[in-house]
């Protein structure tokens, strides 16, 4: 005998079918959400590590910063001591000057004259005295031009007749001008150059 089913079996395949078919959707909705979940995991993991990468690297900058403004101010510091070394040395150099300026002046002071006023201004030097005659404020010209410690070029300002002490004498104004003597920095340079 034929049997026949007559159940509605293939109403059951489809709503076994529309089952797997919401359970593989379930599960692929929840396997994108793992995934999707776990990929904002790793790229937020991966932006804190740039974050903590960009804020040392923002340190290190500002520390940097600081280091180049120490720098400058080093090298501002350095400036200075370099100028005040520069001043020394040149005051080193120049503090027989004086002594000598003084020694050759009273050698090359002819009788008969005498200084009231020396005045120094960077190599200029301004004589200012009496004398008895006209001649001899041109005697201490001559003995000033023949001096070694001066460069040759005496200027009379001027040499007026005045009264003093109800004697007639000269006022005399004398501009002569000093040979600086080398410096160490410049006989160095001399020396590299082979002038010395």
């Amino acid at each position: 005998m034929i049997r026949i089913n007559l159940l509605p079996h293939r109403e059951e395949k489809r709503k076994e079918r529309r089952k797997q078919f919401y359970a593989i959707s379930a599960m692929m909705l929840i396997l994108g959400a793992v995934i999707w979940l776990l990929a904002h995991a790793v790229n937020a993991r991966h932006v804190d590590s740039q974050d903590a990468r960009n804020r040392y690297i923002e340190n290190e900058i500002a520390r940097l910063d600081d280091v180049i403004v120490e720098i400058k101010d080093l090298r501002n510091q350095i400036g200075r001591l370099l100028a005040r070394k520069q001043v020394i040395e040149t005051l080193q150099s120049n503090r027989a000057e004086t002594v000598h300026l003084f020694n050759e002046l009273n050698a090359r002071l002819p009788v008969g004259a005498y200084l009231t006023t020396v005045k120094q201004s960077d190599n200029k030097i301004t004589l200012k005295g009496y004398a008895q005659s006209n001649a001899r404020v041109s005697q201490l010209m001559v003995n000033l031009n023949e001096s070694p410690l001066f460069t040759g070029n005496t200027e009379v300002v001027g040499s007026v007749a005045e009264m003093l002490n109800n004697r007639r004498v000269y006022s005399f104004e004398i501009n002569v001008y000093i040979k600086h003597s080398s410096t160490p920095v410049d006989e160095a340079a001399d020396a590299a150059t082979g002038k010395g």
